[in-house]
């Protein structure tokens, strides 16, 4: 695959020449809008008992969504509008504001409900976590490494080395903060776009296997990481307990039938089903909207993965490719460990559903990464 796609970089000027009035994928655009106001119904349906009773404002949650999704939107309009090359001059300074905002979080950031944990930042009524946007960066930054080194890529100590090790404190910081989840997406989207960029496969091996006793300690040596293997592997050998979430999650779906109880009748969201508009909203999605919502919405997903992938094969440059590439992937991925996890298919992670979720600092940083995506597809112009 690396290689197919390296190919591209050898294309004559003549036969990629821009057209002067470039459009971007009009289609990408629609499907995140969509998948977006389904957000927005959604964050309302599964939060308004809880907004009503924990802030007496039955609409507390979904108005902080609507800031978000405006904030972002506007983000996404401006991203679009900047040119991606740009990137490349900026990464630098990007990688290192990014890492320092990890740092200071885990120096002097709260933890939500945890006081064992240090994830977010705040900034007034707001707060921001940091390692939300440090996956954007780390995948541009990825794909500045991978243009820039080439086919030196193939090379252990100047190509694959470098980039495992600049990668690796991000991800080193974020396992401070407690995230194992965040630290799991960033080292799969290096080990992606490593993989297209033609790395040897066995230094992807090796570096595979060498982090298997790394992950293996991080999983069995915490205390709530290890009950939530032996929930995933027996989630009824403790219901009441560490189990309880995800079978009302299995609960959620089986409701939900093929066409859902209704929009705003599910019954897990009242109290049942813990993190009901966060990191398991896809479940009360599943209870209202049965099968065929669930379908849908996997689909949507499919859709902005093909196209993603088919504007990163008609870009003209090997950064533009890259970027591309990566920032379909941190959708992709983050949408499959999501609903993986909410059907019981993977251990329990605390990772949002891109654009449907409720939170801030996910949807803003994945709405600029469309609009990124966006720019680069209006490069490619009519080949999309």
């Amino acid at each position: 695959m690396g290689f197919s796609l390296r190919k591209i970089e050898g294309l004559r000027k003549e036969e990629v020449k821009a057209k002067p009035h470039r459009v971007f994928d009009v289609s990408l655009l629609f499907v995140t809008l969509l998948l977006v106001f389904i957000g927005i119904v959604m964050v309302f349906s599964s939060s308004a008992v809880l907004a009503r009773q924990s802030y007496h404002d039955t609409y507390y949650f979904l108005k902080k969504e609507i800031f978000f999704v405006v904030l972002g939107l506007i983000l996404l309009f401006v991203a679009k509008k900047i040119p991606y090359r740009l990137y490349w001059k900026w990464i630098y300074p990007l990688f290192f504001l990014s890492l320092g905002l990890l740092v200071v979080t885990l120096l002097f950031g709260e933890g939500g409900k945890s006081n064992e944990v240090h994830r977010w930042l705040r900034i007034g009524p707001l707060s921001l976590q940091p390692s939300e946007m440090a996956k954007l960066v780390i995948v541009i930054f990825s794909a500045y490494a991978l243009a820039k080194k080439g086919e030196k890529i193939r090379n252990f100590g100047k190509g694959f080395l470098p980039v495992v090790i600049l990668s690796g404190l991000y991800i080193v910081l974020i396992l401070a903060q407690k995230d194992l989840g965040g630290a799991l997406i960033i080292a799969i989207l290096v080990f992606l776009m490593l993989f297209v960029a033609g790395t040897k496969p066995a230094y992807l091996l090796g570096g595979t296997l060498a982090s298997i006793p790394a992950l293996y300690f991080l999983i069995f040596s915490v205390d709530f990481r290890r009950k939530r293997i032996f929930t995933f592997l027996d989630p009824w050998s403790n219901p009441l307990g560490s189990g309880f979430q995800i079978i009302q999650s299995f609960v959620a779906f089986q409701s939900g039938g093929l066409t859902g109880v209704g929009l705003g009748e599910g019954k897990q969201k009242l109290f049942y089903l813990p993190e009901a508009h966060t990191d398991f909203i896809f479940s009360v999605l599943g209870e209202e909207l049965g099968l065929l919502g669930v379908l849908s919405v996997i689909a949507l997903f499919t859709f902005f993965i093909f196209r993603g992938f088919l504007i990163a094969l008609k870009t003209r440059d090997m950064f533009g490719m890259y970027l591309a590439f990566g920032i379909t992937s941190l959708i992709g991925v983050q949408a499959f460990f999501n609903m993986g996890v909410v059907m019981g298919l993977l251990p329990t992670k605390g990772l949002a559903l891109p654009f449907i979720s409720y939170g801030g600092s996910s949807l803003i940083t994945s709405l600029m990464a469309v609009g990124i995506l966006l720019n680069i597809s209006s490069d490619a112009g009519e080949d999309v």
